[in-house]
């Protein structure tokens, strides 16, 4: 029996190493038929997908959508499903705002750079077209910002009720807080696990232009989308959504291009309030936290359309979990309401700056992974227990919770959360370097099929909802080569 195992085993690690000789085979081939991939490739490390962009615009792009092609394909299919389930329209819908609210109002560079991802996936085979990219590049702004905003212009009857998500759980702090006293900064991705399970990429990017990119990302997107990066001019930063906020700007940039280009460009927390707020169209609106290793200062910018207050600091913190802080911002532009502490949005808050005040002086990459972990409900007390996270916690587990989320239209046991988490220091940043967690960041296993049992009322996610495995707690660098 155990030379029957040792066999197995044996067979087993030979057919490993002949699949990844074969990729790595293809790969050869496939760079040495196309120039334009030559500097660039892929592998797999800790349940991400890293991938390494290198070039021209068009160049980065066509890398982009070749050496992703099978995942997003199966991205695409995700956020159509999900996208024309929730809003009553047609994927057509998606395409042509596409074309006619935000192809027109996209810097030159980053046209070409969504071509070449179409340009990739159909040299592989997968048929999509540039509309398609870019609806998909869109999937945040166009279903929860501008169909509100154009349901409300037409008077249409009955629409149905979309509104801006609350997703994320995030801080960054420095000065007197962090046990070196420089910065650190931690991001959590909440969203539906439909699309949170495929949103595993680790993008390097060396743009012609611009800074050196290492950012978490989903296929075929060309910003991170749920924000986490750090540059080469050592700016870190994210984000998390404004929960309820109305607005939109026709005439506006989108937000997936004005984000990437931000980052690719800012050299200053300046630079990147500047160029975020360049042609600001209120889509994806966000709580921006902005960090230079450089000066150890950090910043956030609450990015509404009317209104964009920033704060700045060099010994202080700011946590973020998608609700609101001007008066201004809350009173002109959401229907959010800051009183009430059983939302996930002032929960989450609640728990963030307990945590961060508990910790002040010893605030690090260690502790980020605890807080992005944390299951404490600050609304129902459960701290002296060993909590079940909810939609309180700061590690969200939307999916056993009766409550659901009523301000971002989340029923009752929506399958979603905390879907991956991040963090990076000073010191790391000055690497390129960052620790990220795919699934959730207590570690927990999301199972699809025991879901649905249970809950038959999500069975049209059913052909494409998967298990969402949890992996270790990873770290990633710029120029990484393969599982260094």
């Amino acid at each position: 029996m155990y030379a029957t195992r040792l066999l197995r085993v044996f067979a087993f690690v030979c057919l490993t190493l002949m699949l990844a000789a074969a990729f790595c085979v293809a790969q050869h081939n496939d760079s040495a038929a196309n120039p334009r991939l030559q500097k660039a490739y892929r592998f797999q490390q800790g349940g991400w997908t890293y991938v390494h962009l290198e070039g021209t615009p068009a160049d980065i792009g066509f890398q982009h959508g070749y050496l992703l092609a099978p995942e997003i394909a199966d991205s695409f299919a995700a956020i159509k499903l999900f996208d024309t389930h929730e809003s009553g329209k047609s994927w057509e819908f998606f395409r042509n705002a596409a074309r006619e609210m935000l192809w027109p109002h996209i810097d030159a560079e980053y046209q070409q750079e969504l071509q070449g991802i179409t340009d990739g996936v159909r040299a592989h085979g997968v048929a999509l077209d540039l509309y398609d990219i870019v609806a998909l590049n869109a999937f945040e702004e166009l279903a929860d910002y501008y169909l509100p905003w154009l349901n409300k212009q037409q008077k249409s009857a009955n629409p149905p009720g979309l509104k801006a998500p609350g997703n994320c759980s995030a801080f960054i702090a420095t000065g007197n807080y962090t046990k070196d006293h420089k910065i650190v900064i931690a991001h959590n991705n909440w969203t539906s696990y439909l699309a949170g399970e495929r949103w595993v990429v680790i993008f390097d990017i060396v743009p012609q232009h611009g800074q050196r990119i290492l950012m978490d990302g989903f296929p075929g997107v060309i910003t991170s989308d749920d924000d986490f990066g750090v540059n080469s001019a050592g700016i870190m930063i994210t984000e998390t959504t404004i929960t309820q906020f109305e607005g939109w700007d026709p005439n506006g940039k989108p937000e997936f291009m004005r984000s990437r280009k931000a980052l690719q460009y800012a050299r200053s927390i300046d630079d990147y309030v500047r160029i975020i707020k360049d042609g600001n169209n209120g889509g994806y609106a966000n709580d921006w936290l902005i960090g230079d290793r450089k000066t150890g200062e950090i910043a956030y910018l609450e990015l509404g359309l009317k209104n964009t207050p920033l704060w700045r600091t060099k010994d202080g913190y700011f946590v973020s979990s998608n609700f609101a802080r001007d008066p201004k911002v809350i009173r002109e532009e959401t229907t959010f309401d800051p009183n009430d502490m059983s939302s996930s949005p002032n929960a989450r808050h609640v728990r963030g700056d307990e945590m961060v005040q508990q910790a002040k002086g010893n605030i690090d990459v260690a502790f980020a992974e605890r807080y992005l972990a944390d299951h404490v409900d600050s609304f129902e007390k459960n701290a002296s227990e060993k909590p079940q996270g909810d939609e309180r916690s700061l590690c969200g587990h939307v999916d056993v919770s009766p409550r659901g989320i009523k301000e971002w239209g989340w029923d009752p046991y929506n399958p979603g959360g905390a879907v991956q988490g991040k963090a990076t220091d000073s010191a790391m940043a000055a690497k390129m370097s960052f620790v990220a967690r795919a699934g959730h960041p207590c570690g927990e296993d999301f199972l699809a099929a025991s879901f649905l049992e249970k809950h038959p009322e999500y069975s049209w996610q059913k052909p494409l909802l998967r298990d969402m495995k949890a992996g270790p707690w990873t770290t990633f660098r710029a120029g990484q080569k393969g599982s260094e």
